[in-house]
């Protein structure tokens, strides 16, 4: 590897973590803190992962197009004239420029640089005064594509070329999505909160997937789902955590009128979390982008039914951005701060046999996820 790590680099690092969630430790904070293993979650499991981008209410109609930055090359990705999806790398083949940006509909691909025209199948169709030139022929240039998939009503991407499907991939995930939430194709966009958080991406994931810290640091939330129902269950790329919606007053928000009445999350590796709380019907996709070995962003974006929020999903909004992820950025930033000192190297994982959602078994399974990918990038 070019970042400088060895076989015996891992080694040091997988150290104390076992197959067993009963006999293991976590990470090593190194994995947390080292330029080199955050320049390897770039190239092994950023890169090499299905990423969410949008709903594909985004890209439902011919022309439709949005772009994002995966593990830090800018991606475009179409609906063609025919309804096929399709995915490029946002490169203009004559200088490198970018050609789409944002959001929006088009007929064409225009590179605002020297106006090369692309189809939207990503095809050359025009250069402008290249007809004198050798060995140029507008047929052999295309755009280098993607894999791209629709998914449970989202849009994900794959920069590996090689990597399988994501339905392939993600075993009966879609089967208990489309259980818990059947209309999820018809929902629609109606808000999204964004966040900076210093700290690394893996311990913004490390703590979403573990509620054993809940009692102590969300009170509110523990009123707003019953924790006795709560429970945590892993498979392949994706963990399940389920909760029956709280049967008393709580003070995150009033809950009482709602249709929905389970709190049904999916975190799905690397990076992506899907969360549908007591309301009406809706999904909350959390998506974690990785920025530095310190710093990270976060965006959440809200699917409803309507594109206006009602009254108790604008307090569960106010709620979640005003009290739930302020507390979870404190406990990250504070983890974080205490993993770049000496006195911390790693911990005990928590296991309950029972996968109630105090238990870290979740966690446990990231990290061999972690551990499988970057034992595959260096050996």
């Amino acid at each position: 590897m070019t970042i400088g790590l060895r076989p015996e680099d891992f080694a040091r690092l997988s150290g104390g973590y076992d197959d067993n969630p009963k006999r293991s430790s976590s990470l090593k904070s190194e994995a947390y803190v080292d330029p080199r293993w955050f320049e390897l979650d770039q190239q092994a499991v950023i890169a090499r992962s299905w990423q969410w981008v949008c709903h594909v209410e985004k890209v439902r109609e011919p022309g439709s197009y949005t772009t994002v930055q995966i593990a830090g090359k800018p991606i475009a990705i179409v609906r063609d004239r025919d309804g096929e999806l399709r995915a490029f790398y946002n490169v203009c083949k004559h200088r490198a420029h970018e050609l789409l940006s944002g959001d929006g509909n088009t007929t064409r691909i225009m590179c605002p640089y020297h106006a090369w025209v692309y189809k939207l199948d990503g095809q050359l169709a025009r250069a402008p005064h290249t007809e004198h030139l050798e060995n140029f022929k507008l047929d052999d240039i295309c755009l280098d594509q993607v894999q791209v998939e629709e998914f449970c009503g989202f849009i994900y991407v794959n920069l590996d070329p090689k990597e399988t499907p994501l339905r392939e991939q993600s075993g009966d995930l879609e089967t208990e999505i489309r259980h818990w939430a059947p209309d999820i194709d018809q929902l629609t966009f109606g808000h999204r909160l964004t966040y900076e958080i210093k700290s690394n991406w893996k311990n913004v994931v490390d703590n979403f997937l573990e509620c054993y810290h809940c009692p102590t640091a969300h009170k509110d939330f523990c009123e707003l789902v019953d924790m006795d129902t709560y429970k945590v269950t892993t498979h392949g790329i994706y963990s399940s955590h389920m909760a029956d919606a709280g049967n008393s007053p709580n003070a995150a928000y009033d809950v009482s009128n709602a249709t929905v009445r389970t709190h049904a999350v999916w975190w799905l590796w690397p990076t992506t979390c899907l969360m549908r709380y007591p309301g009406r019907s809706s999904m909350i996709v959390l998506n974690i982008i990785p920025a530095g070995p310190d710093l990270c962003y976060e965006t959440y974006d809200f699917y409803l039914e309507t594109p206006e929020p009602d009254e108790t999903e604008k307090e569960a909004i106010r709620y979640l951005d005003e009290v739930l992820q302020v507390e979870d950025i404190n406990l990250v930033e504070s983890v974080q701060r205490g993993m770049s000192t000496p006195a911390f190297d790693q911990g005990r994982i928590v296991h309950d046999p029972e996968g109630s959602g105090k238990s870290e078994h979740a966690v446990h399974h990231f990290h061999g996820l972690v551990l499988d990918a970057y034992k595959g990038a260096i050996i």
